[in-house]
């Protein structure tokens, strides 16, 4: 007896000096500069979200001169933070081996915006009115505008993100981000302008996604559920708890960023349902759909944005979500 306890005592020593596991390494790229928008990301790296999970998590910041989507495809990533689901469908036409696997945002917090008392304070009033859009929204959103609405792109003027032409032209209206250009028109010309959420119109897209490579779901799916579901927590607890830590954060990335600005934008993302809306009600945050994503691929067909031929159900998996991750009060699984 004395010999197996004494054998026994040694085992524990030797288990007790054994270096705990290494957290798995990775690299997550944004699409853009730190702001509240990705605020959960940044949550869950400074309250220790990730770290329980068994990640060392590093947030590559996007920027005007930073690429990271194609960083991802190559392996110098692991994770992307991506915009809507029209890129992933496309990804799927170019043979781009990657695909979504979460989607933070219910709602795209795309918008446009008005002048109020000007004769557009309804949405279906701008159909006419001389409107400020960019490039990219002008070849996606705007085209299911054109055929759902009545839009004419002979109405449109090049929004070069410059709100100056918009505030002088009381007649126009302007695309934006929910949680940006209305806060910035409001500082620089003293008025709140009348705010029309596309995704409350019919622009049913997911948004603020989280992509990965196909060979990473294949040999580390275990790796990927950790990080959504770390992340998912993280969009919990920014968006119910304390932001402080995570607007730190976010600031030291982008230390042009305003508390004015992360405050605005956490308060629009609440107000409007951004993150907790629709299916993230009982599914959990980060949800998805096989009827949401066809509904919004057959929107986007309709408009010509994408060909019917596209097998657009390999741009995401629904593999990672909809398992009641964050539902319970404590904002735990």
């Amino acid at each position: 007896m004395i010999r197996v306890s004494a054998l026994a005592a040694t085992i524990l020593s030797l288990a007790l000096c054994l270096p705990a596991a290494a957290a798995d390494k990775v690299r997550f790229g944004t699409n853009w500069l730190a702001q509240a928008e990705h605020g959960g990301f940044y949550q869950a790296l400074v309250d220790g979200t990730y770290a329980k999970y068994g990640l060392d998590v590093e947030i590559v910041q996007g920027g005007p001169q930073v690429n990271n989507r194609l960083l991802l495809p190559t392996g110098r990533i692991d994770f992307y933070m991506g915009g809507n689901m029209v890129q992933a469908f496309s990804a799927v036409e170019e043979n781009i081996p990657t695909l979504v696997v979460a989607a933070a945002f219910q709602k795209d917090p795309q918008i446009f915006m008005s002048h109020p008392g000007q004769g557009h304070d309804t949405f279906r009033s701008l159909v006419g009115a001389p409107i400020y859009v960019g490039k990219d929204l002008l070849a996606t959103a705007y085209q299911w505008l054109r055929v759902e609405y009545g839009f004419r792109e002979e109405d449109v003027r090049n929004y070069t993100f410059n709100s100056a032409p918009f505030i002088a032209n009381k007649a126009s209206a302007q695309q934006g981000y929910l949680t940006s250009e209305p806060f910035a028109v409001e500082a620089q010309a003293g008025f709140k302008p009348n705010v029309f959420l596309l995704a409350d119109q019919g622009f049913d897209t997911y948004s603020t996604t989280i992509e990965t490579r196909r060979d990473l779901i294949e040999k580390r799916p275990d790796l990927v559920q950790r990080f959504v579901d770390a992340s998912i927590l993280g969009w919990v607890h920014y968006m119910r708890g304390d932001p402080t830590a995570a607007n730190a954060a976010i600031k030291r990335d982008n230390p042009d960023i305003t508390d004015a600005q992360l405050s605005y934008s956490l308060a629009r993302m609440k107000e409007y349902g951004i993150v907790d809306s629709g299916d993230s009600k009982k599914l959990g945050v980060g949800a998805m759909t096989d009827e949401r994503q066809k509904s919004f691929f057959d929107k986007m067909v309709k408009a010509g944005v994408l060909k019917a031929s596209i097998d657009y159900r390999r741009a995401y998996t629904l593999q990672f979500v909809n398992k009641g991750v964050g539902l319970d009060s404590s904002g735990d699984k």
